[in-house]
């Protein structure tokens, strides 16, 4: 049975009263029972939420009743539970955090590629194709042949492209270049950034990877494993099928098999990814979490203090 309706959607839009848009936004969510995280800023708008199938859509109906946002496009996928358990709407510098000032996706990204056009783009040998998504985010899945910065955060990905040696120029011509990541928003500003350091020939996937998975059948995908969201879920494959993964409560990292297998693991306290790095005080404060978690599931009740904040996707 699919109950909950998850939305995911952005727009780079100027929005100088976005202060003043989080009280009614807050309260229309909370009507319609709908949960997730809003992110408001100047630049504009990014945001995940589920619900029920017309509170999602109320509150969708709500956001295009600005006219700035009547255009506002979203992505859908059905879930057994929510993957939520609270609604926050947050004001920020940036919806997505480069930290490069003067950069606006409305005036400089890059060219849209649609899902349906991407793999012939990325098969071109002339094209440096760029995952710039985070480490964790990539080590679990990415587009063959696609270069990974290994970067911990967005706002790394500036001075990795400044040093990388296949965005070098050559005879002084600077290589064209493709870029992706989980819905979009991130290729903007990263395109819009590429093209203020002289990049003449950049390309992003529209809609990102999710549309991607949701439009081209497996037997015809570039796609290699499974992309991380940012919700419960903790990760997708083709058609948006809910992934295996788990989600270390500690570092908030995607877990396969073998982590969850491992000795390092304990549920809601520390994996093999973390295990090393927190005080033994801080896995007993987990531990005790943990267990309230628990003991608020067998009574079939949400316990959320006992779920640690979602990664946000920076």
């Amino acid at each position: 049975m699919t109950d909950y309706l998850t939305a995911a959607f952005y727009k780079f839009v100027e929005l100088p009263d976005y202060a003043e848009l989080k009280t009614p936004l807050l309260a229309c969510c909370e009507a319609h029972h709908v949960k997730g995280i809003i992110l408001l800023a100047h630049e504009g708008i990014n945001s995940t939420i589920a619900g029920p199938a017309d509170g999602v859509h109320a509150v969708l109906a709500f956001l295009r009743g600005d006219p700035r946002l009547a255009d506002l496009q979203h992505k859908e996928a059905w879930s057994t539970k929510s993957p939520f358990y609270r609604m926050k709407v947050r004001l920020k510098r940036e919806i997505v955090t480069l930290g490069v000032p003067g950069i606006s996706p409305t005036l400089m990204a890059g060219t849209y590629v649609k899902p349906e056009d991407w793999n012939a783009l990325i098969a071109d040998p002339e094209v440096v194709v760029i995952d710039t998504r985070n480490d964790y985010e990539v080590g679990i899945g990415t587009f063959s042949g696609a270069i990974n910065p290994d970067i911990k955060s967005f706002a790394m990905l500036p001075d990795w492209v400044k040093s990388a040696p296949s965005l070098q120029a050559v005879d002084g011509k600077k290589p064209k270049v493709a870029m992706f990541c989980t819905g979009g928003i991130r290729c903007e500003k990263s395109t819009a950034f590429m093209r203020s350091q002289g990049y003449d020939e950049v390309y992003h996937l529209e809609g990102g990877i999710l549309k991607y998975l949701e439009t081209i059948p497996e037997t015809q995908s570039q796609w290699q494993g499974q992309c991380f969201v940012f919700d419960e879920r903790v990760s997708v494959g083709h058609g948006l099928v809910p992934g295996q993964h788990g989600l270390c409560r500690a570092c908030r990292q995607p877990l396969d098999d073998a982590d969850l297998a491992s000795v390092l693991f304990e549920a809601g306290v520390s994996c093999p990814k973390c295990h090393a790095t927190t005080l033994e005080t801080q896995k007993n404060s987990a531990r005790e979490r943990q267990r309230q978690w628990e003991l608020a599931k067998s009574r079939n009740q949400d316990h959320i203090g006992a779920r640690l904040p979602l990664p946000k996707e920076a």
